[in-house]
Order: C-alpha cells, then structure tokens, then sequence
C-alpha cells in the first residue's frame, strides 16, 4: 500500500520536506507518493501533511482564499498526521499572536512570530527530542517561541523555551528539520 503525502506548496521548503518524508518512508519499507497542494481537493486524498515554514500572514491567507484551511482541519479531526514547521506553527496554532495571521487552531499553543530574531540571527543547535536517542541538529531561521502550550506536549526545548511540541496527530517544531538532511523529525511525526 502506499503512503500518500501532501506538501502544503503555497510557500516554503516543499522539495526538501517532500525529500525528507521519502526518506523516512524507505527507512520503514513504505512507499510514498508525494503531491504538492496547492488547491482545495487534493488534502483528503493524503495519509499524511506537511506545513512548511514561509512567511505566516501569506500562507494562512492562501490556505483560506483557496479552501484548504478547512480541509487540513478535518484531516486532524480525523486523526491523521501532521508535521508543521517554522511558519507552519504559527498557521497550526490556536493564537499566533498576530490578528494578521487567520490560524488553523490545530496546535493548542501560542507563537510570537520571529521570536528569534530576524534573519542575521539565524542559527543552528542541537537540541534534544523527545522520542531521539541522539540529539537533533536544529536549523532556526527567523523563527518563532512557542510562548505558551495548553494541552500539547513540548517534545524539545531551546534555552528553556519549547521548540517542538505534539497535540494529538500534530507536530509542530520552531525550527527547520527539512533542511538538515536528517529525516528523524519527520519519522516521529509519521512513523513513530
């Protein structure tokens, strides 16, 4: 059977997420097909999602203007996977801390965009993970600090503050795990 996974491709790393989830597939004997969504439809025909990062406020209006909102809600009402990302988070969570940015409401957190700073203050860490034996090598790129969490569950932290977290099928993580090379973070948000 075979595992179908959609890349939200309104913006953001969809190559590098669709390579990852291709990855972790072969690491489980799974075959995958990967579709970049980019128009309401195609979001229930997928096992699982990708949220990639962005620019939050253009993602979230995208997702809205086209209908796809509403269909990746459903596809957690149903219990199936999601991993969200950088940009994705802040679409994925219950307050963005940002009128701007119409969420999704599927993560019970609240972000502040760009929390980290602006993009001279990107940077790279290894950060332990919930579910990992070995520390993950995490990309930060303008992004967001998980501010507040309800009923998810903070699976890493970075300086004391949450980084990746999981509420129900959802996984949200702060930084940028599609740029590493390392599909681990997408294996416990598919696979684990």
């Amino acid at each position: 059977m075979t595992l179908h996974a959609g890349v939200v491709a309104v913006q953001g790393d969809v190559s590098e997420h669709a390579e990852a989830v291709r990855s972790a597939a072969e690491t489980h004997g799974e075959d995958v097909e990967v579709v970049e969504i980019r128009e309401a439809g195609l979001v229930p025909t997928c096992d699982v999602l990708l949220l990639p990062g962005g620019e939050s406020t253009t993602i979230s209006r995208l997702l809205h203007r086209e209908g796809i909102a509403s269909e990746i809600r459903t596809h957690v009402d149903s219990g199936k996977p999601v991993l969200a990302t950088c940009a994705g988070l802040i679409v994925a969570a219950r307050d963005a801390g940002d009128e701007r940015v119409d969420t999704l409401d599927v993560l019970d957190l609240t972000v502040e965009r760009n929390a980290f700073g602006r993009q001279k203050d990107s940077f790279e860490a290894p950060i332990s993970v919930e579910g990992l034996d070995d520390p993950f090598h995490a990309v930060f790129i303008r992004a967001p600090v998980i501010s507040a969490v309800g009923d998810a569950e903070v699976l890493a932290t970075w300086e004391g503050r949450p980084v990746a977290v999981r509420d129900g099928p959802v996984v949200g993580t702060s930084f940028h795990p599609e740029l590493t090379g390392d599909h681990r973070i997408h294996d416990l948000a598919f696979f684990a």
